[in-house]
């Protein structure tokens, strides 16, 4: 039986559109920023609960990694928990869009 890397996690659709926006948003995305880039980019309308628990399950899987940052003012002190793509993170995501290409191309739908 072979054994799965973290490359070839299977991801689900919304786990990928996450993994996406944080590597179009880099190191200071947060659940907010998330959420606004794949609406943006989807026309989809987001429940930010489906970020904050799609952010959780991939930091499970060892695929991204969050911090709490420091309060701000503009926030009323509260803090922002900010989250980054893991190298492990950005070949799955990798891996799935190469095979995603290979799966359309030639079929002329993209």
């Amino acid at each position: 039986m072979k054994q799965i890397t973290k490359a070839e996690i299977p991801l689900g659709e919304f786990e990928q559109l996450v993994l996406l926006a944080l590597v179009r948003l880099g190191p200071e995305a947060y659940g907010a920023t998330i959420r606004r880039e794949i609406e943006a980019r989807t026309g989809r309308d987001l429940a930010i609960s489906a970020v904050y628990v799609t952010l959780d399950r991939l930091e499970v899987k060892g695929l991204v990694r969050s911090r709490i940052g420091d309060p701000t003012p503009q926030r009323g002190g509260r803090r922002r928990k900010h989250v980054v793509i893991l190298p492990a993170g950005r070949r799955a995501i990798t891996h799935t869009c190469r095979a995603f290409g290979q799966m359309v191309e030639g079929l002329g739908l993209i």
